[in-house]
């Protein structure tokens, strides 16, 4: 059973990392309505870094060719060519500078309110959100291209991320349908956004591994990081793939639900 849990709790991050329904509050209700205790900050960097890899692979065409255009244009002669690739890795850059800030201001806050009252209110927010964009789907009018405007509206709204219960998939997409910006490039924006910030905080986790006491069970964690990878792998490729802003009703009636059952389920727990 504890194998299980692991593998349980892998599929879940994978899943809910991608689709817009908040990873970290299905962690904590996972955690609080099936006895599924999430085993300590290790673990969520074993699965974060299993998230950033599964991304990484599906985009790696896309980030090749991102840091090929950055370099070449601050190096290369032909400077023109390559002037909105790197533009666009300026705005990505943009997008994660409110949820480093944030994150980092409120880091020791957020395991005090992992809980399921909060996750349920959160949940809510979200999945009214997601409503709210699917029935005004057809009074904006789509751009693809990502401006500067975009990606500082999808880099505040995807702060609120920090907090349980907020989708970062969800609010990114949020943000950017509230700038009119087509889903396909937001979705795409907000991956290698994760990609990005994800960097310096794999690194950070490695660090602490490095340093910490905590007990690991090796074959549950490495259980964990296959199942995480080949979940947010399958469901970043479906998502890209398949997702239409017309899906979103149905994540934004899940969200509230899930999140009615987690906001009852506090007081009768």
């Amino acid at each position: 059973m504890e194998i299980i849990k692991y593998i349980i709790l892998g599929i879940v991050q994978g899943v809910t990392e991608i689709f817009p329904v908040s990873s970290s509050g299905h962690l904590v209700i996972f955690q609080a309505l099936f006895g599924l205790e999430q085993p300590g900050l290790i673990f969520e960097m074993f699965t974060n870094m299993a998230s950033f890899l599964a991304l990484f692979i599906l985009f790696s065409g896309d980030i090749f060719k991102l840091i090929k255009g950055f370099f070449m244009y601050i190096f290369s002669k032909k400077r023109e060519e390559y002037k909105d690739t790197f533009f666009y890795v300026i705005k990505l850059l943009i997008a994660i500078i409110p949820i480093g800030v944030v994150g980092f201001i409120f880091k020791d806050y957020m395991g005090t309110i992992k809980n399921l009252l909060t996750v349920g209110i959160a949940l809510i927010i979200t999945g009214g959100l997601l409503m709210t964009i699917f029935f005004t789907r057809n009074l904006i009018e789509d751009h693809d291209e990502i401006t500067w405007r975009d990606s500082l509206v999808i880099g505040v709204t995807q702060a609120f991320a920090i907090f349980p219960g907020i989708s970062r998939s969800g609010s990114t997409i949020i943000g950017g349908r509230l700038s009119r910006v087509s889903l396909k490039s937001i979705l795409k924006f907000s991956f290698l956004a994760y990609i990005l910030i994800s960097v310096p905080t794999s690194i950070l986790g490695i660090v602490d591994l490095a340093s910490t006491s905590e007990t690991i069970n090796w074959l549950g964690y490495i259980l964990a990081f296959i199942f995480t990878f080949g979940a947010t792998f399958f469901t970043g490729y479906l998502v890209m793939k398949k997702l239409k802003v017309e899906h979103l009703i149905y994540f934004g009636i899940y969200c509230v639900v899930v999140g009615a059952v987690a906001f009852t389920a506090f007081f009768l727990i």
